[in-house]
């Protein structure tokens, strides 16, 4: 009984032997060789370039135009409360038949005018010769008072001319500021950055690259050491990743001065003038961050 299980036992053996050997030399013949592998580590063991950019922001200096919508509603709600208001005991604040009762009548009726329309009060029982003549002394008491100064226009001289590098244009809308350089042989425009020095922190190089690129001009003020975005742009061919990280910053006085080398010119864009300008890759990273108004 051993012999016969011995003697298959030596039949089948070679085949068996000569079956592990041709799988062993396939499986050995699809691994790659040392030398493939090398240049894959070598390449993920490459550093990315860190960068960080400035949003150097100037804030509107002035309130925001409403929309017909919101005119009419605030209209509505003013009517509303002056007729439902109790009436004003003017008689109590103001002895009868001095200058400062007739200032407050005129400018009380001015205001039913404006509420209800120049149909809603009744023409006043005074000839036209008093009624002109309290104006008059109404007029001339509220400039010996320093009240009778205009206003200042909402449209600056800076925005008839399109002067882009004001930082008085625009004045309802958020102002950033970008600059033109030349990067791979052609002109882009970005905003302020530069590269991280070894052992400094991101908002630290941030503030350093904006005053090498943008002048000791200006009053600034970062609003925080923690990025608000992150660009990766594509890298060219051989060359390693790069890491822009985005600050916020405000403008408070100053200006910008180029040297007109590294930096060819800059301007005061609101956001959605930003993206006419800038990369749309670029623009697809920043927009978010950016506001109107």
């Amino acid at each position: 009984m051993l012999s016969r299980i011995s003697s298959r036992c030596a039949l089948v053996g070679p085949s068996f032997r000569r079956g592990l050997a041709t799988e062993a030399a396939t499986v050995s013949s699809e691994l790659p060789s040392s030398s493939q592998i090398a240049p894959e580590r070598a390449k993920k063991s490459s550093r990315p370039c860190i960068k960080t950019a400035i949003i150097l922001n100037r804030a509107p200096v002035l309130t925001r135009t409403p929309t017909p919508f919101e005119k009419a509603y605030y209209s509505y709600q003013a009517r509303l409360r002056r007729a439902l208001h109790n009436p004003f005991p003017y008689d109590f604040y103001f002895k009868q038949g001095t200058l400062l009762e007739t200032r407050f009548n005129i400018e009380e009726r001015k205001r039913e005018r404006l509420a209800f329309g120049p149909g809603f009060l009744e023409k006043e029982d005074i000839s036209e010769e008093k009624r002109q003549a309290n104006i008059a002394a109404v007029e001339q008491l509220a400039q010996q008072e320093g009240e009778g100064e205009e206003l200042m226009p909402r449209v600056n001289q800076a925005d008839v001319n399109l002067d882009e590098k004001s930082l008085d244009r625009s004045g309802q809308c958020n102002m950033y500021l970008i600059v033109k350089v030349t990067e791979d042989g052609k002109d882009i425009w970005r905003f302020p950055q530069g590269n991280v020095e070894k052992g400094q922190l991101l908002h630290q190089a941030a503030q350093k690259n904006l005053l090498a690129e943008c002048g000791d001009k200006m009053d600034t003020w970062i609003v925080g050491r923690v990025p608000v975005g992150v660009y990766k742009p594509e890298p060219l061919l051989g060359s390693p990743e790069t890491v822009i990280f985005f600050h916020k910053a405000h403008i408070m006085a100053g200006q910008v001065t180029v040297d007109g080398k590294n930096i060819k010119d800059f301007c005061w864009m609101s956001k959605y003038e930003v993206r006419n300008k800038v990369p749309r890759p670029y623009w697809e990273s920043v927009k978010d961050i950016l506001s109107e108004f």
